[in-house]
């Protein structure tokens, strides 16, 4: 496992869980993070402008798919905060889909990151189960020649050139290490805090309105902050903790249906469990849950007083005035910055990195000398 580096800010999203319902401080006088917080990352992958700038252009780029015609925006599009309309994806080849999208706003945070995979816990690891994953056939490189999507990016003119900038310590070499690690900077990059409702936790008391702020009350008083917990709103996000703690049961699964964590551990006591998503910028992402059959944002709120399973969490009910005030609060977690943000939007034609005349032709050189029949 890769070791993380970690924040001083943990210790407060563990507080603010433990103290939601005995705290009846005001929120605007409670720490907050501020909207440029940085991003921890692995110690073997660290962050780099033109890292994050290539894996920009690989999120973009169809070519990452088997046929081309399939990129990482396709499913995970800005104006939805990195997330998709449709209740599942069909893969590059019309396989169908299994889940509903989730936000990549914040997740260089989680600790899991997949709906019912615990072991998923980097997005250097996750960058692979859509490009060569089987369950389901996403992108389609899964069983393909080895190498084949590296030679493609080689055989390109610009991406040697940033390879070669993004990685010198491994001399520019491009292969699904490379890859994934420059896919991962990016995404570590995809950073949601300065949504009005950050704004008037930091202090401004006229960021949200009133509707929205009995709606926050209510979200602690309901407790759905004990899983939706912390600036993040998932427990994935709280360190300190196993990563199988954020997966929970709202319904028990009817034959046939995603058994969720129960795939991975086969115990029946995981059967519906699924890891609790981020809620930044969630008025934008819908259809919802994991399979995205609940179509609207006030029926993914009264899904969760619907009952079903023993947790006394769920037991509670929400009339429709309450639901209101808890749609408006979740509609303040909409940042408009960040879906709008240039930096993550699809990169302008041409490469960032100019061509050393001399090592191209040094290339060259080698190229033909490799060809030649007589040899170097």
């Amino acid at each position: 496992m890769r070791s993380v580096l970690l924040t001083g800010l943990t210790s407060v999203y563990v507080a603010l869980l433990a103290g939601a319902c005995a705290q009846p401080v005001a929120p605007a006088m409670e720490p907050w993070p501020a909207a440029d917080m940085a991003t921890p990352f692995p110690t073997d992958n660290p962050s780099t402008p033109i890292k994050i700038e290539l894996g920009r252009r690989l999120f973009y780029d169809g070519d990452l798919s088997w046929d081309g015609t399939m990129s990482c925006a396709t499913c995970h599009q800005q104006d939805r905060g990195f997330a998709d309309s449709n209740k599942t994806r069909a893969g590059f080849d019309g396989t169908a889909g299994e889940r509903n999208i989730q936000t990549l706003a914040n997740v260089a945070w989680m600790q899991s990151l997949t709906w019912g995979g615990p072991h998923v816990d980097t997005l250097e690891h996750q960058a692979l189960i859509p490009i060569e994953g089987f369950v389901p056939v996403e992108m389609g490189f899964g069983g393909k020649p080895e190498g084949a999507l590296a030679q493609r990016l080689s055989d390109q003119a610009c991406y040697p050139l940033m390879f070669r900038a993004a990685f010198p310590e491994r001399g520019g070499k491009i292969d699904m290490d490379t890859i994934t690690m420059a896919l991962a900077a990016f995404q570590r990059s995809l950073v949601s805090l300065d949504a009005p409702y950050d704004r008037w936790r930091r202090g401004d008391v006229a960021a949200i309105s009133e509707e929205a702020k009995r709606g926050a009350a209510l979200f602690e008083e309901k407790q759905c902050s004990s899983c939706h917990a912390g600036p993040h709103f998932t427990d994935a996000a709280l360190g300190g903790r196993k990563a199988e703690e954020s997966f929970h049961r709202l319904a028990v699964p009817k034959d046939g249906k995603d058994s969720g964590l129960m795939r991975i551990t086969q115990k029946t006591e995981d059967a519906g469990r699924f890891r609790t998503p981020g809620l930044r910028n969630v008025a934008l992402s819908a259809p919802y849950m994991h399979d995205g059959e609940v179509a609207t944002l006030s029926d993914a709120v009264r899904h969760h007083f619907a009952g079903g399973v023993d947790d006394p969490r769920l037991q509670r009910t929400a009339g429709d005035g309450e639901v209101a005030q808890l749609v408006a609060f979740l509609e303040s977690l909409t940042d408009d910055g960040f879906v709008t943000d240039v930096r993550f939007s699809r990169p302008p034609a041409g490469c960032p990195v100019k061509a050393d005349a001399a090592l191209v032709a040094a290339e060259e050189n080698g190229r033909r000398q490799h060809n030649s029949l007589e040899g170097p």
